[in-house]
């Protein structure tokens, strides 16, 4: 882990948008802490080509709605996500305390985004089903097990959460959950086959999962990835998962 060992601030991001032609860039949360969800939104105001923050709040918390009536004074917060992959319950997002917060954001127009390895899928099938008009993204593809090349029962759930039309999916994390020094673009094809497939060009969004994607590879190497994949859509639909997608899902002000 020591090529994450610094800080990464927005100085750092610019360069690489720049590099690879992007206008803004949304900042999704690490840490499960509103102070850092404020942190995001100074870097946010300081920097315009931050265009949204997702951030962390308690969606347990019994004030939940207290505290979205305080964030949502804060234009460019565009929704929040909690990192469920680190909780021990496999079904915690079908917990009826969280769900109870999920019915929350719609009000605010608040998104969420949906952290989590493919054993949790089944519970996350069951949140966005109760909830059809929350818009909900899926980020990292889910985290499938590139290394080891399984995918059936991973595919068989994305299929299944991807017939709810209010969920999308983040074209990212992968390089990640390959091998780290020896991967190839052709291990995470199979991957990609399924969720081209299941979610089609208007409910994916690319992702660069940086800087945590410097483990196994670039910024560019990320991008490179997805748009070769890619290259044989229709111009509109390159256009839409490299942008115009999550401009459309977070609703983005960009100029």
């Amino acid at each position: 882990m020591e090529a994450l060992k610094r800080d990464f601030l927005p100085g750092d991001l610019m360069a690489e948008l720049a590099e690879n032609g992007f206008g803004g860039s949304v900042a999704v949360q690490a840490d499960q802490s509103e102070q850092e969800t404020l942190f995001l939104l100074d870097l946010a105001r300081e920097w315009p080509r931050i265009a949204g923050v997702v951030g962390w709040v308690d969606l347990r918390n019994a004030r939940l709605p207290e505290r979205l009536r305080f964030f949502s004074q804060f234009e460019k917060l565009r929704g929040f996500r909690h990192v469920v992959q680190s909780e021990a319950d496999d079904r915690f997002l079908a917990r009826d305390d969280f769900s109870r917060g999920i019915g929350c954001l719609k009000e605010f127009g608040f998104t969420y985004d949906i952290l989590i390895f493919p054993k949790q899928l089944p519970a996350a099938a069951e949140l966005v089903e109760k909830f059809p008009e929350q818009k909900f993204v899926i980020d990292h593809m889910a985290k499938p097990s590139v290394r080891t090349k399984e995918i059936g029962c991973w595919a068989e759930r994305m299929r299944a959460i991807a017939a709810n039309p209010n969920v999308y999916c983040k074209l990212s994390g992968l390089v990640t959950e390959a091998d780290w020094h020896h991967w190839r673009a052709a291990d995470f094809r199979p991957y990609l086959d399924v969720v081209f497939e299941a979610f089609g060009a208007r409910r994916l969004m690319f992702g660069s999962d940086w800087p945590v994607c410097l483990l196994a590879g670039t910024y560019r190497q990320v991008w490179d990835l997805i748009a070769d994949y890619a290259r044989g859509l229709a111009p509109e639909e390159q256009e839409a998962i490299f942008g115009g997608n999550a401009i459309r899902f977070y609703g983005l002000e960009v100029s």
